[in-house]
């Protein structure tokens, strides 16, 4: 393994699969303890047994980070048994594309509560976790980077719920920059173009083929391309923030 996060502690929510699964796993191969964070408990197992056999410290917490309280504790779980947090990995989304009109509100109601509400919970009770870290940790700085997509620059017909969580997620990931930067936690956000993971998979069928259409004929991101992205993030020097990072497919126009 690699040493650029030894000694820090990383938790990453919705680590069942995709992006939050890479993610994991590539922080943990930098060093880092890693709290893994979603309600597969079965798939958090998996994923542990993989890092652990490459020599990582995994916690496994199953959670449902759309519930406050449940995203307070795994928070406090992951500082109480890993004896700190320095990354916040805010992962957890969903995407559930449609016209708005006649549109179930059910859906609408799920997008909002995982993809904002979910995130703010968990950064609300890291933030104490990561300002300590920053304050005496050996790095000296803490990271938060928050998942958002293509579709928090650039609304389109058919995804406006979808477009407004994740412009949403922009909009606060900004606000906070500007609060704590100069306490030396960095805000990130991630901004991943198309990529291969479930995320689709629980659009309604009837608009999933047409919703995907549009990239049919682009070779998608891998899940580790965007762990990727993130790991080099947190890797920074503490006198260099990437504050946001916008990943398309090349073939990826709009």
């Amino acid at each position: 393994m690699a040493n650029k996060l030894n000694g820090t502690v990383a938790l990453v929510t919705g680590a069942s699969s995709g992006i939050g699964e890479a993610t994991a796993q590539a922080l943990a191969e930098q060093g880092a303890a890693v709290a893994v964070v979603a309600r597969r408990k079965d798939r958090l197992e998996q994923l542990a047994a993989q890092i652990t056999a490459k020599g990582g410290r995994v916690l496994v917490i199953e959670a449902d980070v759309t519930d406050k309280s449940q995203a307070q504790a795994a928070v406090e779980k992951t500082v109480k048994e890993l004896g700190q947090l320095d990354i916040l990995i805010n992962n957890a989304g969903v995407m559930l594309l449609g016209p708005i009109i006649d549109a179930p509100v059910e859906e609408w109601e799920r997008m909002v509560e995982l993809n904002q509400l979910g995130l703010l919970y968990t950064a609300h009770a890291a933030l104490p976790h990561l300002l300590k870290a920053a304050e005496s940790s050996e790095r000296k700085v803490a990271d938060l980077v928050n998942i958002s997509s293509v579709a928090g620059r650039r609304a389109t017909a058919g995804s406006g719920i979808y477009n407004m969580t994740k412009f949403g997620v922009n909009a606060f990931s900004e606000a906070l920059r500007q609060e704590i930067t100069g306490r030396h936690i960095r805000v990130s956000i991630v901004e991943p173009g198309a990529v291969k993971t479930e995320l689709s998979n629980h659009i309604r069928a009837e608009i999933r083929e047409q919703a995907m259409q549009r990239f049919a004929d682009i070779e998608k991101l891998e899940s580790e391309d965007i762990a990727d992205a993130i790991q080099y993030i947190v890797t920074r020097s503490r006198r260099v923030a990437i504050n946001e990072l916008l990943i398309r497919p090349t073939e990826q126009v709009g």
